[in-house]
């Protein structure tokens, strides 16, 4: 099983992120890309997706939708996915991670994770304290859940 962690990231937050599920996955195939630098063509059956990205207007970036619009066609069949955004602890928020689920659901994927939620200070971070902790362990967790 391969490990795809591809993120959108304004500030380095979700980058931060992204990079700590691949280094808790150390010695398996596990790699984080931009989502500008990823090609859909590299997923096979049996892979991990990892999407990540901030909250933007109450939704993920533009680039992670239509990344996600792209693969919206079955081209996820046999893949396993989770989603993640960063966020601003706030009452009211948007939640980036559930929509990427549902759009990587509806592309065929099998959903091993409830969506995760990762906390930064203020608009532009840095993550909140224990953040970096909390996505190496749920790391861990999606590839037992993967089954990898």
């Amino acid at each position: 099983m391969k490990v795809h962690v591809v993120y959108d990231s304004a500030y380095g937050n979700t980058k931060s992120v992204a990079e700590a599920i691949t280094d808790a996955l150390d010695g398996l195939k596990a790699t984080a890309v931009p989502v500008g630098d990823f090609s859909p063509g590299v997923l096979a059956a049996g892979d991990l997706l990892v999407v990540g990205s901030p909250i933007n207007g109450w939704r993920p970036t533009p680039k992670i939708t239509e990344l996600l619009s792209a693969l919206g066609d079955g081209s996820l069949k046999g893949v396993k996915a989770a989603a993640f955004d960063t966020r601003v602890r706030m009452f009211i928020h948007g939640d980036a991670a559930k929509k990427m689920t549902q759009a990587l659901r509806s592309g065929g994927a099998e959903i091993v994770s409830e969506p995760m939620p990762f906390y930064v200070k203020g608009t532009e971070g840095p993550l909140r304290s224990g953040e970096i902790g909390k996505a190496t362990a749920w790391a861990r967790a999606l590839l037992t859940s993967a089954g990898g």
